[in-house]
């Protein structure tokens, strides 16, 4: 916490004059993707949508291949400073397309050697799971808000975001065991971590029942519920919004270090953000924002890309 002493001393730093940028919304031209729909709607706040409605966004190696794409790029993109994850059509996802499960059996039975189609299996399977950690190693915040169904593959996806909002229909379902496989694409590593009950978890992951949204608000998974998809889509993007008005220094130096956190110990975790800070508490977002709280709400701190 900075005291007002120390805001005074930041603000002796350089005139008392707020940095002001002209910002405007960047252009989507090279987010062009088959089974994606990217879309600017606020000021740095970029919407991703999962977009077969068609085959109700199942999960297939293209969408799959595209959401890490779609994501290492917005990780690199000095205007994007929030992400909301939505999808088209009446559900979120339906899981993995079959076809791929049908992919999957091509190598079982192929007549190769047991050791590489080992190696094959297990390419395809780091992957997939490097796609969706991608969203978890993007240093922007981002918002997976779900309606209806979220089904298998869906909640591996969604547990690498880092806020989850649904509407009140939805439901989720790890549904990996009713095709005979164990979910191996962040399920059972990240959600144990979410919600802090082994024993749910391992219910929802043993039987793959349906888990409805007021159960996963009061579990955790879900920090807010919205009434239908509509106000759902609107309350991610306001507080896309929000985030994006912030310090993207202090933002995005917040989620490595949260992120770093929850695999390491407290004092791992200090260390790490100590070493972080003995660089960004020297970024001249301090001063902007230290000006703006004491202005009391007469002048607006604007940050520069970062």
């Amino acid at each position: 916490m900075l005291s007002t002493k120390c805001m005074s001393g930041l603000l002796r730093m350089r005139p008392a004059v707020l940095s002001i940028r002209t910002m405007s919304s960047p252009p989507t031209d090279g987010y062009s993707y088959e089974t994606l729909a990217v879309s600017v709607p606020k000021e740095n706040v970029f919407h991703v949508q999962l977009n077969r409605p068609d085959k109700l966004n199942a999960l297939n190696k293209v969408l799959w291949r595209e959401i890490g794409e779609c994501f290492n790029q917005l990780a690199d993109d000095s205007d994007c400073r929030a992400v909301v994850l939505t999808a088209a059509g009446r559900m979120f996802t339906s899981g993995i397309d079959l076809s791929d499960l049908a992919m999957l059996a091509g190598i079982v039975m192929s007549d190769d050697d047991l050791a590489r189609k080992c190696r094959a299996m297990r390419k395809v399977i780091t992957t997939y799971q490097e796609s969706f950690t991608s969203l978890e190693k993007c240093s922007k915040p981002i918002i997976a808000a779900v309606h209806n169904a979220c089904v298998g593959g869906g909640i591996d996806l969604i547990c690498s975001a880092d806020i989850r909002y649904c509407s009140s229909d939805a439901w989720f379902q790890v549904k990996e065991v009713d095709v005979g496989l164990a979910a191996d694409v962040g399920t059972l590593q990240r959600l144990p971590k979410i919600i802090g009950n082994e024993s749910l978890v391992r219910e929802l992951s043993f039987s793959a029942r349906k888990m409805f949204s007021s159960e996963a608000l009061q579990c955790g998974f879900v920090s807010r519920i919205f009434a239908d998809k509509e106000s759902l889509v609107e309350g991610a993007l306001d507080m896309a919004s929000t985030i994006a008005s912030k310090s993207p220094v202090a933002v995005q130096t917040t989620k490595m270090a949260l992120v770093h956190a929850r695999d390491h110990s407290v004092q791992e975790g200090l260390d790490y953000i100590g070493n972080l800070n003995m660089s960004m508490l020297q970024s001249e977002d301090v001063r902007i924002a230290a000006m703006a709280e004491m202005s009391k709400g007469k002048s607006k701190a604007t940050f520069s890309k970062l």
